[in-house]
């Protein structure tokens, strides 16, 4: 009796379904073959026998011996197994997925993916009774693979195909007009031979240039390198979402780690504690500054190069996504000639984004602006921007310190992380100077109370502070599939809208997806609470108010929070519900 059975959810072989039988002492495709009376036990022994002292598989010494064709193996381990067989003359090797296993484990097991659906891969092999591959194949992907007969003979040519393949590809890259630049003032002239010497080696900087280059023209905010024990992942972030791109050879990883950290300027020997540097990469009269960060993992460095786009902040305060009187708070805020101005938003929010379109729309040459980032994400000309440096003791302090000698009317300061750091900043705001800064808040009203417990003096948060914008970035629904879409009344409710904006003039619109998208959506647009500091709200600091105090004088103030902020987003019809509930709290 033979019962087909799937390999998802067990780890029983195909073998393992065959009743016992007298040969039930081999094992395998051999005693497959026994039970079919393709060979005999006694022909079948000595060939098991044979492919141990030549050390090859069963199948080999059984084909390199005659006993049985490659073609008539593969139909009766079908039949028998109840499997189905697949002739790979009859597909294209060029469209079969590349990067579900790695090149190294699909060699050792002599195996190909031939696709996937859902948690099943399909993966095709002479041998479907290797529980070895299953069980390996299993873990590196986390699926669950299903046999699929193929000729034994025909999958060794089309494994060797595909490793040529592999490096015509990686080789390939190299044809490239790219480049990496290196800075002419950093480094000994060792330095430079070693960076030229490592440049030189192409196949490994060429993917790592094609990598960059696909995440500029995906509109990629991030890359990650990601090294595991059997498998090496590259993905993107792509409008927030972190997507798998490929899964090159494991091989490359320390090689591929040993080309960043050179030409960022890091130190190759050091892998057991984080480095952070820079790199640029220049393709004909465009060059794009990367920021790099490695973190030693259990199997690797972990690398995630943040792509610094100039563009991005020269699109001008109309491109971010205010509303007009969003717009209007902010911009009144930073033409007054002294005091501060606080962006706050977790990490990866856009604060810096919209901190450089202020200071462009300030940068004319009547006016003196200095900047101390950790680090300078994106160059400005006509602005003086310095990186903090803690090994040489230049912190945001001692910057700000050094600001106030060299005669600015504005000062930019990357993040405000301590008291030292509050006070100058503040004196500098009550002395004639406008000040620009990011704090890590959840909203507008909780940045003063956090300003309080850092021990800023309540009279000098009322005195300096003008402004504070809180702000979140959704994903923007693609123009081209975005459809209508029926919430019932009592999730819009929920959610937070007003029973009479609820009159049925208006439909909110839910992501579809299509080939110019990622799954409905097409880019990110800012959601913010732009909440000025009125003499209401003075007064609550004054008296040491805590932020639900604040909060509701900000709405008094007529100030939307971030979720009221979100849902004029929705009602507008360029993000969904769905999205602006996942950033924002009620």
């Amino acid at each position: 009796m033979i019962v087909r059975r799937s390999l998802s959810g067990h780890a029983r072989s195909p073998v393992d379904t065959l009743v016992d039988t007298p040969q039930s002492t081999l094992s395998g495709v051999a005693r497959v073959l026994v039970h079919a009376g393709r060979l005999g036990v006694k022909n079948a022994e000595e060939l098991v026998k044979s492919a141990k002292d030549k050390r090859v598989s069963f199948i080999s010494a059984v084909i390199g011996a005659g006993a049985v064709s490659a073609s008539d193996l593969a139909h009766t381990l079908a039949s028998t197994l109840a499997l189905p067989l697949l002739d790979l003359n009859a597909i294209d090797n060029e469209k079969l997925p590349r990067n579900l296993v790695d090149g190294k484990l699909a060699h050792q097991y002599q195996i190909i993916v031939l696709g996937r659906r859902g948690s099943r891969l399909f993966i095709g092999g002479a041998d479907p009774t290797d529980q070895e591959a299953v069980e390996r194949i299993k873990f590196a992907t986390q699926l669950s693979p299903e046999w699929v007969i193929v000729e034994y003979d025909k999958l060794g040519k089309l494994l060797e195909n595909q490793g040529a393949s592999a490096n015509e590809t990686l080789e390939s890259l190299a044809a490239g007009e790219f480049d990496f630049e290196v800075a002419d003032d950093e480094g000994s002239a060792q330095e430079q031979a070693d960076v030229a010497q490592e440049v030189e080696d192409a196949p490994v900087v060429r993917f790592l240039q094609k990598m960059l280059i696909d995440a500029i023209n995906a509109r990629a905010s991030d890359l990650h390198f990601e090294p595991y024990e059997y498998n090496y992942r590259v993905r993107f972030r792509i409008d927030g979402e972190l997507r798998e791109i490929t899964q090159p050879p494991i091989a490359i990883k320390d090689k591929l780690a040993s080309r960043i950290k050179v030409i960022s300027r890091l130190d190759i020997a050091e892998k057991r504690v984080p480095q952070d540097g820079r790199m640029k990469l220049k393709f004909g009269n465009r060059a794009i500054d990367f920021r790099v960060s490695t973190l030693p993992t259990l199997f690797g460095e972990k690398i995630v190069i943040r792509i610094l786009d100039p563009s991005s902040a020269k699109l001008g305060i109309e491109a971010l996504g205010y509303e007009k009187i969003e717009k209007d708070r902010l911009t009144n805020a930073i033409h007054r000639p002294y005091g501060m101005i606080l962006v706050t938003g977790p990490t990866g929010s856009g604060k810096t984004v919209s901190l450089y379109t202020c200071l462009n729309i300030l940068n004319q040459p009547g006016v003196n602006i200095s900047t101390v980032e950790d680090p300078a994400e994106i160059n400005l000309p006509g602005i003086n921007q310095v990186n903090v440096n803690d090994k040489a003791g230049l912190n945001f302090a001692t910057a700000l310190k050094a600001f106030l000698r060299q005669d600015p009317d504005v000062i930019m300061v990357g993040e405000i992380r301590d008291l030292e750091t509050a006070d100058i900043a503040i004196k500098a705001a009550q002395t004639g100077h406008l000040v620009m800064s990011t704090l890590h808040t959840n909203d507008a009203p909780t940045t003063l109370t956090r300003m309080l417990n850092m021990g800023v003096a309540p009279f000098n948060i009322a005195a300096s502070v003008l402004l504070i914008t809180a702000q979140r970035l959704a994903r923007r629904l693609c123009e081209n599939c975005k459809q209508q879409a029926d919430y019932p009344r009592e999730s819009m409710l929920r959610a937070g809208y007003k029973a009479e904006e609820l009159d049925g003039t208006w439909k909110p619109y839910r992501a579809v997806g299509c080939s110019s998208c990622n799954n409905g959506y097409r880019g990110r647009l800012g959601i913010y609470q732009v909440m000025p500091i009125s003499e209401a709200i003075q007064r609550i600091i004054l008296s040491e108010g805590t932020a639900m105090d604040i909060a509701a004088q900000a709405a008094k103030d007529g100030v939307r929070d971030l979720r009221q902020s979100g849902l004029v987003k929705v009602r507008a019809g360029v993000t969904t519900l769905e999205e602006v509930i996942a950033v924002t709290n009620e």
